[in-house]
C-alpha cells in the first residue's frame, strides 16, 4: 500500500489483510465468474423482450429519418443479421439490467485492500456507480445519438441510405455503452485518489493538458466529423473532470488526516 496510507490510527487498531498474489488471482477469478453469469441470467432476462428493445434502440434511427423526409427503414445483407441483432441488444439490456450486481463484484474485489474507515463506502460507491453508468447511457439515447444521427443524415439526405441493421447497432452500442463507461471517470479518480495515487492539486495543475486529452478522445469517439457533436462528448467529461476534483479532495488521505487532525484540536 502508498505510504500516504499508512496512518498509525488505523494501522495500529485495523491492519489490511495479507493477501497472496495467487489468492489475488483467485478472487479475481471468483468475481469474473460471478459477473458473467449475472450477465447471463441478465441476457436471457432480456432475451424474450428482445424485440421490443431492439424498437426502444432504434427510435432515434427511425426519428430522424422521419425528420428528413426518408423512408423509416433498415436493411440486412445477411440472412443472420436479424438473429443477431437480438442476441446484441439481449446482452446489452442485461448488461444495463445487471450493473449494479456486476459493479459490486469490482468492490468487492477492491474493498480486502481498504481499511475498515475506508469500506464504509460501500454505499455511495454503489449508488454513485450506478448512477452514473444509466447516467452516461441516457446522455447518449436522448443528446448525443440523436444529434449525431440527425447530422449525418440531413448532411446526405439527397441520396437513397441502405442503412444495414448490423451497422446502426455497432454504433448505438458503441456510443451508449461508451458514454456510460466515461461516465465512471469520477469512481476511478475516487480509488485513485484513496490510494494516494493522484490529488486534487495534481489535478487542477493539469486541467488544461487533460481538457486537451478529453477533446482529443471525443474527436475519437465521436461517430461525425463537426465540431457541435465532439463538443457534446467533450462538455460532460470536463464537468465529470471538475467533479473528480472534488472526490479526490474529499477522499485523499492527506486531506482525510487533516480533518482528523482539525476534530481532535476542536
Amino acid at each position: 500500500m502508498p505510504e500516504t496510507l499508512s496512518e498509525a490510527p488505523e494501522t495500529e487498531k485495523d491492519p489490511l489483510p495479507a493477501m497472496g498474489f495467487l489468492e489475488h488471482l483467485e478472487e479475481l477469478r471468483r468475481r469474473i465468474i460471478y459477473s458473467l453469469i449475472a450477465m447471463v441470467v441478465g441476457f436471457f432476462a432480456c432475451w424474450g423482450y428482445a424485440e421490443k428493445i431492439y424498437d426502444f434502440v432504434q427510435a432515434p434511427i427511425m426519428t430522424a429519418l422521419r425528420k428528413n423526409g426518408l423512408e423509416q427503414k433498415l436493411v440486412y445483407l445477411n440472412p443472420t443479421d436479424g438473429f443477431n441483432l437480438y442476441i446484441k441488444t439481449a446482452f446489452v439490456a442485461g448488461l444495463f439490467l445487471t450493473s449494479p450486481f456486476v459493479l459490486y463484484q469490482v468492490w468487492a474485489f477492491i474493498a480486502p485492500g481498504l481499511y475498515r474507515k475506508e469500506k464504509k463506502y460501500v454505499v455511495p460507491f454503489m449508488v454513485f456507480t450506478v448512477l452514473l453508468f444509466l447516467s452516461g447511457g441516457a446522455f447518449g439515447y436522448k443528446i448525443v445519438f440523436p444529434a449525431a444521427l440527425d447530422f449525418l443524415i440531413s448532411y446526405s439526405k439527397q441520396f437513397q441510405p441502405m442503412i444495414t441493421i448490423s451497422e446502426y447497432t455497432d454504433l448505438f452500442l458503441a456510443i451508449i455503452v461508451g458514454l456510460g463507461v466515461i461516465f465512471e471517470m469520477p469512481i476511478l479518480v475516487f480509488f485513485l485518489s484513496l490510494m494516494g495515487i493522484v490529488s486534487a492539486g495534481w489535478m487542477w495543475r493539469n486541467l488544461r493538458y487533460s481538457i486537451l486529452v478529453i477533446f482529443i478522445i471525443a474527436a475519437i469517439l465521436t461517430p461525425t466529423t463537426d465540431i457541435l457533436n465532439m463538443c457534446l462528448f467533450a462538455a460532460p467529461m470536463v464537468g465529470l473532470y471538475v467533479l473528480s476534483i472534488g472526490v479526490a479532495w474529499l477522499v485523499h488521505p492527506k486531506q482525510r488526516r487533516e480533518r482528523r487532525e482539525r476534530q481532535a484540536k476542536g
